[in-house]
């Protein structure tokens, strides 16, 4: 069961949404977040899903949700009346899954809400593949780093260099890049 926080900024009711999101078997947090609160009670209810009504999402609106988005990103659905593209682009930028102009049709909730989902886990396995490429450039990038200094220090083949770092990673029973990482930093030691 997915647990369902609703934002607003405005002075609207919104006890229909909750009613329909309840009968939708989502579970619904108790109260309603103001967009100046969203990252403090993030933090504390942990929402699986994040649902924003708002007339036209402000600029504190969206730095909130750049920073929720950096530190514990969760779908968010932002329902508005302002179709601004660059306000849209913003509020896509600022880690909003589904900006929708229409309004609120609650017979819509469902299909919706699964789109943002399934795009959410799409967004989130990208992120984590290119976390995973960054990570392992950077490695690569120190061994060769690595590499060259023992070339330069003991007068060898690259091919010598590389021979020299695996086995220390399999003699110290580390990864290669950490015997590299030791490497650089020693002779950033004796700079």
């Amino acid at each position: 069961m997915l647990r369902v926080l609703l934002v607003t900024d405005t002075d609207k009711p919104i006890g229909d949404l909750r009613d329909a999101l309840a009968r939708l078997g989502y579970e619904m947090l108790a109260g309603t977040a103001t967009p100046q609160a969203l990252h403090r009670v993030v933090q504390s209810e942990r929402p699986d899903v994040i649902i924003i009504d708002t007339e036209s999402p402000s600029r504190d609106t969206l730095e909130q949700l750049a920073v929720m988005n950096a530190t514990a990103p969760r779908p968010v659905l932002m329902f508005s009346h302002d179709t601004n593209q660059q306000l849209i682009r913003d509020a896509v930028g600022a880690g909003v899954t589904a900006y929708l102009v229409e309004g609120l049709a609650t017979e819509r909730l469902a299909p919706i809400l699964e789109v943002a989902l399934a795009r959410f886990a799409q967004e989130s396995e990208l992120r984590e593949r290119l976390a995973q490429v960054e990570n392992e450039l950077a490695e690569r990038k120190l061994i060769d780093r690595a590499k060259r200094l023992l070339m330069d220090q003991l007068k060898i083949t690259e091919h010598a260099a590389y021979a020299n770092l695996r086995k220390r990673a399999m003699n110290q029973g580390v990864k290669l890049a950490e015997v590299a990482r030791a490497v650089v930093a020693a002779a950033d030691s004796l700079k």
